[in-house]
């Protein structure tokens, strides 16, 4: 990147897919620009696909999104924006934000058109601190180090060194073993399970949380809507109860929801909102949990509005 370069981005993502390409653009002097939402009666909250096509332009390096949102829950039409990019100029970069799809749906980048994807390990059943970046091989090799010492060199000389094939170049100093060894038995346990089995589990638990949602009175769910297919979360506001006051309680039934931003205070404030609570999902869960959950949560809003309206009977 250099002066007047741009990096395209979009309001939904993670704080880890905007703040470091803050401060690079800071760096280099190059701007970032952001694709936008769209809210409506019949489609909910998604992302302003149509947008990108008037963003890019010559000054364009580098276009960066999530597969799925971490909190709309909406697996954004990677397909077609992979297109659109690569209609305009085939030499921009494109990166994706894997985290969130890649431990719920098969994932083939062989197959995708990209240059780079990048998905967490904690997110797929394996250890904290560790997660990957794929990238092209050829792309890999052509960049230089981020970061220098043992292990990432082929020769080393008094003035300059030469530096090891990718993955080695960006690996300095003594790995994180344990997290890989842990990340690696991880990726055999879901790919044993089956990525099309958990995916198509995950849809069907997905519609049944936001089936029961939707009943519940006072709740703002927040992302597609319309009977659009998502991901096995559920990020929701609700009236006059704060997140994280209804986390609280419904850990006292032992329900574990988050309530915050989740690391994306820009898609809040899209939104209109500073916080918003989170109920996931995963394979291990069933419906009766879902049903555990609906039933503790019309509990605790109930008892909030009975505090509200001064009902001294609680």
């Amino acid at each position: 990147l250099k002066e007047g370069d741009e990096v395209i981005t979009t309001v939904c993502e993670h704080h880890s897919n905007i703040v470091p390409w803050q401060m690079v653009c800071k760096e280099r002097g190059a701007k970032l620009r952001y694709m936008g939402i769209v809210s409506g009666e019949t489609t909910g909250d998604v992302l302003d696909v149509d947008a990108l096509e008037g963003l890019l332009s010559p000054r364009t390096k580098l276009v960066t999104f999530q597969h799925v949102s971490n909190v709309l829950g909406a697996t954004h039409p990677l397909e077609a924006m992979v297109a659109t990019i690569r209609s305009y100029n085939p030499n921009i970069k494109i990166l994706i934000d894997a985290c969130q799809s890649v431990p719920h749906m098969p994932v083939d980048v062989q197959t995708l058109n990209i240059d780079f994807l990048a998905a967490s390990g904690h997110k797929l059943c394996g250890p904290t601190g560790i997660g990957f970046l794929w990238g092209r091989e050829e792309l890999l090799n052509s960049m230089d180090p981020f970061m220098g010492g043992g292990e990432m060199i082929m020769d080393v000389y008094q003035q300059e060194s030469s530096y090891a094939p990718a993955p080695g170049r960006f690996e300095a100093g003594t790995p994180a073993i344990a997290q890989a060894i842990g990340m690696g038995a991880a990726v055999e346990y879901i790919q044993k399970i089956g990525m099309e089995r958990i995916h198509a589990y995950e849809v069907e638990l997905a519609g049944y949380l936001v089936k029961r949602m939707e009943s519940v009175e006072g709740v703002r769910i927040l992302g597609p809507s319309g009977g659009a297919e998502r991901a096995a979360l559920v990020a929701f506001v609700t009236e006059g109860v704060h997140p994280s006051d209804l986390s609280t309680f419904l850990d006292m039934e032992g329900i574990a929801i988050r309530a915050g931003h989740h690391c994306c205070q820009v898609l809040h404030r899209e939104l209109g909102y500073s916080h918003s609570a989170r109920a996931s999902l995963y394979f291990y869960n069933t419906k009766e949990d879902v049903d555990f959950f609906i039933e503790k949560l019309v509990e605790t809003l109930d008892f909030f509005r009975n505090i509200g309206n001064g009902d001294d009977s609680i």
